[in-house]
């Protein structure tokens, strides 16, 4: 191949390895770093016989993910309160066809099942990944990780069962997300604490991710009341000033916090028989670098 046609070919490619590179890591420098890396392989000029480069590519990708993770995940360094993952901004559009599979790809890059991911091993997490987001055969997979299938099938399996057992159940209709949350934000600057918990679940969950470098709940704030006056509160305090709008995240609308133009949180909620079920917070200021206005 030219020079031009490397290039074209991975750029054609990139969504897919950013996609599979972020689920694999749920944070956004890292998943770019990943890219990068395998962008350095494939015009490096070490790649064999490559006669489907798609495949090549996310198995390179897979690949150096699985190493950044381990990386990762042997610093064992200690994360100040709740961990969230970096928000990923996502458009499922031009891409998904239909309304089944636009939902099946945001839930497979949500807040919740990232969460989730986090607990599993990195080659439980890259054989969930491949398979359920990107929908490969097993015996593709094992090919990618040099695996036996039936151990690819197991790992799969296992890796299937915890984040059944472990993610919540949420509605994904964006309609009716974007309502609530523009009357949760509503209700929360207008000091309604009533009019806010009318909106919320008995066991709401609130998890505010400030990683120790802004003020946040250090724990999960849990049940309609405590939910509803830490939110008012929080309204109360800092969000004079501040402007909004409205953007895809990880799948499902989000609003993005901005003082001037600068950001300084990302606000998404859960939804499920019209309440809200989790109400995400993210504001640690190194988390909202990659989120670009557009």
């Amino acid at each position: 191949m030219t020079a031009d046609t490397l290039t074209d070919v991975f750029e054609e490619h990139r969504p897919v390895l950013m996609g599979v590179a972020y689920r694999m890591l749920g944070r956004v420098a890292d998943a770019e770093d990943v890219v990068q890396d395998a962008w350095l392989r494939w015009s490096g000029g070490d790649r064999g016989e490559v006669r489907e480069p798609r495949g090549y590519l996310v198995r390179v990708t897979t690949r150096l993910a699985i190493d950044r993770l381990r990386q990762i995940q042997a610093r064992g360094e200690t994360y100040v309160g709740p961990w969230l993952p970096e928000p990923y901004l996502t458009d499922f559009g031009s891409t998904a066809p239909d309304a089944a599979e636009r939902a099946e790809l945001a839930d497979s890059v949500s807040l919740a099942v990232l969460v989730v991911l986090e607990s599993l091993s990195p080659l439980e997490r890259a054989v969930f990944v491949l398979r359920e987001a990107f929908g490969y055969p097993h015996a593709e997979i094992a090919a990618m990780l040099d695996r036996g299938e039936a151990a690819v099938r197991q790992l799969a399996g296992r890796a299937r069962r915890h984040v059944d057992e472990r993610r919540p159940r949420y509605e994904v209709d964006p309609a009716q997300r974007r309502d609530l949350t523009e009357r949760f934000l509503a209700a929360a600057a207008e000091g309604d604490l009533e009019g806010l918990m009318s909106l919320l679940a008995p066991d709401v969950r609130l998890v505010s991710d400030g990683g120790g470098k802004v003020s946040a709940a250090l724990r999960v704030v849990v049940s309609r009341v405590k939910v509803g006056r830490f939110a008012v509160g929080v309204a109360r305090k800092r969000m004079t000033g501040l402007s909004f709008r409205f953007l895809e995240v990880n799948g499902g609308p989000a609003v993005l916090l901005l003082a001037g133009d600068e950001p300084v949180g990302v606000v998404q909620l859960d939804v499920a028989d019209g309440l809200v079920r989790t109400v995400h917070i993210i504001s640690n200021p190194d988390k909202l670098r990659s989120v670009t206005l557009r």
